[in-house]
């Protein structure tokens, strides 16, 4: 039985039910040597967005929004780690990548302020482009 995969989250802090997720182990390239062409350590970690408990409709809505990308058809997103030399390393890798695609796809990004330049500096701005342009006439040729 796999342990809940927390997400963390500034507003929201969402858990992943360790049941919602599922690993394949597969042979794998990378470092190993010949160990790796008879030792299934690369991992892919399947987790199906459409049918979590850990998301509200909101979030589910964002997650399939924003990772359109990465979830198939069944809406099951895939994510697969084959760094390390050993199945539990690539098991812990891919947990961690999920938690930060998550954590990446439900982040609302603050809505901006809008602002305008202060008296002093648009003074300073004209004065600036007065003297620019005051040199750049003082370096014209007077043609008598």
């Amino acid at each position: 039985m796999e342990a809940d995969l927390p997400v963390p989250l500034a507003a929201a802090r969402v858990v992943i039910p360790g049941e919602e997720l599922w690993f394949i182990a597969s042979r794998s390239g990378g470092p190993g040597g010949q160990a790796v062409n008879t030792s299934s350590t690369r991992v892919m970690l399947h987790w199906v967005v459409t049918t979590t408990v850990a998301l509200d409709e909101v979030q589910r809505l964002r997650v399939l929004t924003r990772l359109a990308n990465r979830i198939d058809h069944d809406g099951v997103l895939r994510v697969t780690a084959s760094d390390g030399r050993s199945q539990l390393q690539n098991r812990e890798a891919a947990r961690v990548r999920l938690a930060d695609l998550v954590a990446t796809a439900l982040h609302v990004a603050k809505r901006r302020t809008a602002t305008r330049p202060t008296k002093g500096s648009v003074e300073r701005r004209h004065v600036e482009k007065q003297q620019r342009s005051a040199v750049k006439k003082d370096r014209r040729r007077t043609e008598e």
